[in-house]
């Protein structure tokens, strides 16, 4: 496991990681007092009780039980190796390791995902280069200044030009040593039909850069100038190993920060409204890749954001894809608003027509709620002279408000579609309430959810006692020299067993107490909880001895009384055998053994 890398990489690894950034991305933490608390991600919870603690660099959930470090929450949240998770938070902090590919993840990064990305960051480079250094790609420099892009921005996204030779980038990676089918695999290149070799996929195209979340390069969308006309104006790298749309948002590396602060999403159809919204100073940004919002996306989004203002492009099309993004964001406790374009215009046309300024404080700034912009929706194309228009619209009205809106909410629109319709607002809302029952009566579950939150286990005097002597054990190695002293193992629960034997062979090796190291040695995910608990015990830190020797003493009682209890029943068993001498002795031992306590 933790071998194959070096011990001071590991730490320098574990400690230049600050836990709180780290569990940030994936948990909305709020500090109080000295620790941070938010909704543990490994339990369904509505109260809080998953706490991040910098001080100590560690996590628990007081509601599951789930702990840790840094390097283990990555392990449990992405079910990740150990390796894979410090690979992860390698590339964060700057040291680069390499690993060996697992089958214990399918999301983890492999070699070969590794060698992909190297190829795009690669291409990258190139045509960036092309673009800003050479004369060949002046003219397409001067299309994108003549747009409005400056030096700033295509240096921010990396925008390149791929020169419209046939195997310009695949001949320079087959130089690099990339194999025929890592060209295939990454889709920069095609193999031809009819002889050998390869051509390049994207020819005379400005590049855009698709980066992950770690800002590395993963795949192109390719855009030609509008001179020229044979071909289709966007061209996308396919999906690959290293590349999946549904799992992807444009900017998201650049926008983390900014949607972290604020809790706050703009979010865009395509990369080039994005753009246009990053020059009007719209920081936390994002956009799919040419797919609907999936519930990949919406996952990774929940991990920073509370609100997502949708701002689609203004055409048939784009109201249809708000619609669907606003009802799914919805539906996952998103606040939810709808920036609308006037005409059919895109955020790009608006931005180059009105100006940054009027984007930003006009659309950006001027959002509609969520029920008002699908009340908008439905009115498009309707007419209220018609009967069927006004009851279709009303419907499909009341059949989003119900179960989706506060109390409040309803009054204002049903009172809202009272003055657009005419209709008494008692006549909607006696229509609302039988849509609200049918809603409730659809969505009842079948049987009571069984809560995740698993029953505070009660603390024995045993149980306490044995967490107390291995919280000892776990801050210090000397502990474990008095332990292994012992005659047999001094504790009694199988847990509490598998970890002394386990931190027993840790201290063989290391010779010293390191609390994270260990918890990263434990495969068991409930021992590491057990660890964690154990951990967060708070130790007589005046009398250390007396507290051990409390604890061993506790243990030894209760280990004599089980000897005397099986014994007892033994001698039973002698005596129902008719064998008196063996139930004599045993009665003899029942005795001494008593004296002892």
């Amino acid at each position: 496991m933790s071998s194959r890398v070096p011990e001071e990489v590991i730490e320098q690894i574990r400690s230049s990681a600050d836990i709180v950034d780290v569990v940030g991305e994936y948990v909305q933490l709020t500090k109080r007092g000295r620790n941070w608390f938010g909704l543990c991600p490994f339990h369904g919870e509505s109260t809080p009780s998953f706490s991040v603690t910098s001080d100590k660099q560690i996590f628990h959930c007081f509601g599951c039980g789930a702990g840790g470090n840094v390097i283990t929450f990555l392990m449990d949240i992405e079910n990740l190796s150990f390796q894979e998770a410090l690979s992860r938070l390698g590339q964060r902090t700057g040291h680069e390791i390499e690993i060996r590919a697992s089958s214990t993840s399918a999301d983890a990064p492999s070699k070969a995902d590794n060698r992909l990305v190297d190829m795009h960051e690669f291409a990258a480079d190139m045509y960036h280069h092309i673009l800003l250094n050479t004369e060949e790609g002046q003219a397409a420099l001067d299309y994108l200044e003549n747009r409005g892009f400056t030096r700033e921005m295509i240096e921010k996204y990396r925008i390149g030009w791929s020169l419209p030779e046939w195997n310009y980038i695949s001949s320079a990676l087959q130089k690099k040593g990339y194999t025929e089918e890592e060209l295939t695999s990454s889709g920069l290149a095609i193999a031809r039909e009819q002889s050998d070799g390869f051509f390049d996929r994207f020819r005379g195209r400005i590049m855009f850069p698709i980066m992950n979340e770690t800002g590395k390069t993963i795949a192109f969308s390719g855009r030609i100038m509008e001179n020229t006309k044979q071909e289709a104006k966007y061209m996308n790298s396919p999906e690959s190993p290293v590349f999946q749309k549904s799992q992807v948002l444009y900017n998201f590396h650049l926008a983390r920060g900014s949607i972290r602060k604020n809790r706050k999403i703009v979010l865009f159809e395509g990369f080039m409204d994005v753009i246009a919204a990053g020059k009007a100073g719209v920081d936390n940004a994002l956009a799919t890749m040419g797919t609907s919002l999936t519930a990949q996306h919406i996952r990774i989004m929940k991990r920073f954001a509370q609100e997502v203002v949708i701002c689609f492009d203004g055409d048939d099309a784009g109201w249809e894809a708000a619609k669907r993004a606003a009802i799914a964001l919805n539906e996952e406790k998103f606040k939810v608003e709808v920036a609308v374009l006037p005409g059919k215009m895109d955020p790009d046309d608006y931005v180059r027509e009105n100006g940054s300024e009027a984007f930003k404080e006009q659309i950006i700034g001027k959002p509609h709620a969520f029920i008002a912009f699908a009340m908008m929706h439905a009115r498009r194309h309707k007419n209220f002279q018609y009967e069927n228009d006004l009851l279709q619209y009303i419907q499909e009205v009341l059949q989003l408000l119900a179960g989706r809106s506060t109390p409040l909410e309803r009054d204002l629109y049903i009172k809202q579609l009272s003055t657009e319709t005419g209709l008494s607002q008692e006549a909607i809302l006696q229509h609302y309430r039988k849509l609200e029952n049918k809603s409730v009566e659809r969505n009842r579950p079948e049987a009571p959810a069984q809560p995740v939150r698993r029953e505070p286990k009660k603390v024995t005097s045993l149980h306490r006692a044995e967490r107390l002597l291995m919280a000892h054990a776990l801050a210090d190695a000397s502990v474990m020299d008095k332990l292994a002293q012992q005659d047999g193992i001094p504790f009694i629960s199988e847990e509490f067993q598998a970890i002394y034997v386990q931190l027993l062979g840790f201290y063989e090796e290391w010779n010293k107490a390191d609390f994270h190291k260990f918890l990263e040695t434990l495969q068991d995910p409930e021992l590491r909880k057990l660890v964690m608990e154990t951990a967060l015990s708070e130790r007589d830190p005046d009398h250390p001895e007396e507290e051990i020797s409390d604890c061993l003493k506790h243990l030894g009682k209760h280990r004599i009384e089980q000897e005397i209890s099986l014994k007892i029943q033994q001698s039973k068993e002698a005596e129902k055998q008719h064998d008196l001498k063996r139930a004599l002795l045993l009665a003899q031992e029942v005795i001494a053994l008593r004296k002892s306590l």
